[in-house]
């Protein structure tokens, strides 16, 4: 349990533990700072009405558009709110795209896309709700339930984790401690992993639009870019040398096949096979804007680019795998063999 002190000259006062007697003031707060229970996301919905004739108290979603469940204990059982929470996803995980799309619509007035992009700066995925999540508030759960928490999540890879808030008062002034029972970026790995086929090897690669990124430029030169901040060129990191890709641009289809021939460098300092500086060949533009701060500059990778294709020939169907991450694993098994097939990647080469 935990306890929290003053410290004062003459000793320790321990704070007085108040009951979380206050649930909507949690909820509150908990809409506001999703970090407050382990999670980077968004609330898409608030004491959401399920088909089961129940609420959710909060309904949230992270970057990788996947759903999570936050309900408050109130005054139920440690055991009734982990059957309550389950019930609930028995629910969602029916809920299809545009089930999501039309819940948001109706729970705020406004629409996903504009929600997504003000807290990611960037479009929703294509697909929602590949796998969800499940997280309990309370000030304390018995034993037993922890163990059920523990077996679902570690043996079973179901996504689901308990979070404390506990209350403390002393002189007029009260305090907030949150703990986890797990970490939660473990129970959403293991329920990612749990939803989705086994990786099949290649790497996604996006550089947006032809205006964004001219392929041709890529192509020629042998390099992959990310820039416009740490969260886009950091991507690059997940890229080691050798690492099979396929380049995707948006609003045509998949364009290149390569191999990653060096780590992440910034822009100014990759040298082309001629030896020439990249900037001295391409002196405008994505690859020399902001080139003094490092936070905001452009990155590349180099890539020895296999087998490519014009942009009025480029791969695709209806349903392939597409999304705005800069860099992914590519696990649709459908994609991967239709581009397999299509730039005549053999199986020696993506092992």
């Amino acid at each position: 349990m935990t306890r929290l002190f003053r410290i004062t000259e003459t000793g320790l006062v321990e704070s007085r533990r108040k009951p979380l007697d206050l649930e909507s003031r949690i909820e509150d707060w908990v809409a506001r700072d999703l970090s407050l229970v382990g999670v980077d996301g968004f609330v898409i919905g608030r004491q959401v009405a399920t088909d089961h004739g129940t609420r959710i108290d909060l309904l949230a979603m992270d970057e990788d558009g996947n759903l999570i469940i936050i309900e408050l204990k109130r005054d139920r059982s440690p055991r009734d709110i982990v059957g309550q929470v389950l019930d609930y996803a028995s629910w969602v995980r029916h809920l299809t795209t545009k089930d999501v799309h039309d819940l948001v619509r109706a729970a705020t007035g406004r629409s996903l896309p504009d929600l997504y992009r003000d807290r990611y700066g960037k479009a929703v995925p294509e697909t929602l709700n590949a796998s969800h999540q499940m997280i309990v508030v309370a000030s304390e759960v018995d034993e037993a339930t922890k163990r059920i928490i523990e077996y679902l999540s570690e043996e079973h890879d179901v996504g689901i984790n308990a979070s404390f808030f506990n209350i403390f008062g002393d002189q007029g002034h009260e305090w907030l401690t949150t703990d986890s029972l797990l970490d939660q970026e473990e129970v959403k790995d293991r329920a990612v992993k749990k939803a989705r086929a086994p990786w099949s090897g290649f790497y996604y690669v996006t550089g947006g639009a032809e205006e964004d990124r001219p392929w041709e430029e890529l192509r020629r030169y042998g390099f992959f870019t990310a820039c416009g901040g740490r969260r886009y060129s950091n991507a690059l990191d997940r890229l080691e040398i050798g690492a099979p890709i396929f380049y995707y641009q948006k609003n045509r289809g998949y364009l290149g096949y390569g191999l990653v021939t060096t780590a992440k460098m910034p822009a100014a300092e990759f040298r082309l096979a001629s030896g020439d500086l990249l900037p001295d060949v391409l002196p405008s533009g994505y690859v020399t804007d902001y080139a003094d701060d490092p936070d905001i500059a452009s990155y590349v990778v180099g890539v020895d680019w296999k087998r490519t294709f014009d942009r009025d020939e480029a791969r695709w169907f209806s349903g392939i795998f597409a999304n705005q991450n800069v860099v992914c694993k590519i696990y649709d098994q459908q994609t991967a063999d239709f581009l397999r097939e299509q730039f005549g990647v053999t199986h020696e080469e993506s092992e």
